[in-house]
């Protein structure tokens, strides 16, 4: 297995503590934290099922994820710096959304020898006062660039809806809000499903000057397997939802101000079931299932927009990600050593302008 020489950047990990922070589990973790069953059972009960598929297991959601966390899963890879990308903080209206940031910057990264390189926060372009609250993220710390909205929504009901409304990054109000993002020179972070690819291409070439980067490759729902009510069942299905998939990630890569990220591939949602096997996937399943991905990416990417991120601790339902990094290089090493330091660190350091030696 080919090893990486240099020192790998991460720039998507969550963080999140529900015990001492607004989490929207926070009550109950206060209630029924010692007893880990009792707590899942009751999270099953309130929680609606296309949230629950879409976790896989609740135990990572209901449980503190912290650096000493996160240093344990990147074990044994060297790792120089991370990127907190926001994780629907509770108080997400107004300026509730900059505690978020606010309790990142003083987690104890150092402590683990980790550095935090950048915070991608949240805020809606839709609210009233969007341009100060991009600049009380700025004020709350340097590391601040940019903001996460996400807009994923999916015609199946049975798959969960992360965002309010269809078709997010087409609203008027949206767009208007969204033009503060470029005025201020911030990245954005856009995650939708693969059947709004469409969406993200338009809010791109709306906005050429603008670093937007597709989360999880825009995470094309029941491509490995059934989800929802009716996504992903048959064979024929899942190699539509691939060729529409290559399609229009092909025509998001036109456009230049647009990156990547390799991550989030393992979640449930995908169709991935592993966790139902209590077990995780190991290397191997895992570039037998992911190589035409990566390849396709790549292909119409090319190596230097394309960032590998864990999504950590989100697909950790289905897989360690020692196992996810080792299978990621088995798939990027036959594009050479420069692309697996474009792909592991410097393509990172580029889109988030962040402040450490290439």
């Amino acid at each position: 297995m080919k090893k990486l020489d240099f020192a790998i950047i991460d720039p998507h990990i969550h963080q999140w503590d529900p015990y001492h922070t607004p989490h929207s589990a926070a009550l109950l973790v206060k209630l029924l934290g010692k007893y880990p069953a009792v707590m899942d059972q009751m999270v099953r009960f309130v929680k609606p099922k296309s949230l629950l598929d879409s976790l896989g297991l609740t135990q990572y959601a209901l449980n503190p994820y912290l650096p000493i966390h996160y240093r344990a899963d990147i074990a044994p890879f060297s790792i120089d710096s991370v990127v907190h990308i926001e994780a629907n903080w509770h108080h997400a209206k107004g300026f509730g959304v900059v505690e978020e940031t606010e309790w990142v910057k003083q987690l104890n990264f150092k402590q683990h020898d980790i550095t935090l390189g950048a915070i991608v926060g949240t805020a809606d372009p839709r609210e009233k006062g969007f341009k100060d609250i991009l600049k009380a993220h700025q004020d709350a710390s340097p590391l601040f660039r940019g903001i996460r909205k996400m807009a994923s929504w999916h015609k199946d009901k049975g798959i969960y809806r992360w965002c309010d409304q269809p078709h997010l990054y087409q609203s008027k109000k949206f767009l208007k809000g969204f033009e503060d993002v470029a005025k201020l020179d911030l990245s954005f972070d856009a995650w939708g499903y693969s059947t709004q690819l469409t969406e993200i291409t338009a809010l791109a070439a709306n906005f050429p000057q603008t670093r937007i980067v597709v989360d999880h490759l825009a995470t094309p729902a029941g491509l490995f397997g059934s989800v929802g009510k009716k996504t992903g069942i048959t064979s024929a299905q899942r190699t539509d939802i691939f060729k529409q998939w290559q399609h229009d990630l092909g025509l998001l890569a036109q456009q230049k101000n647009v990156y990547a990220k390799i991550s989030g591939l393992m979640m449930p949602v995908l169709g991935h079931t592993f966790y139902q096997q209590h077990r995780t996937a190991s290397p191997t399943e895992i570039v037998n299932l992911l190589t035409p991905m990566i390849q396709h990416a790549i292909n119409v990417f090319g190596v230097d927009r394309i960032m590998y991120a864990s999504n950590f601790p989100m697909d950790k339902p289905n897989a360690a990600l020692s196992d996810l990094i080792y299978a990621y290089i088995q798939m990027i090493t036959p594009y050479g050593d420069q692309a697996l330091y474009s792909i592991f660190r410097q393509n990172a350091i580029n889109f988030y302008q962040l402040n450490i030696e290439s």
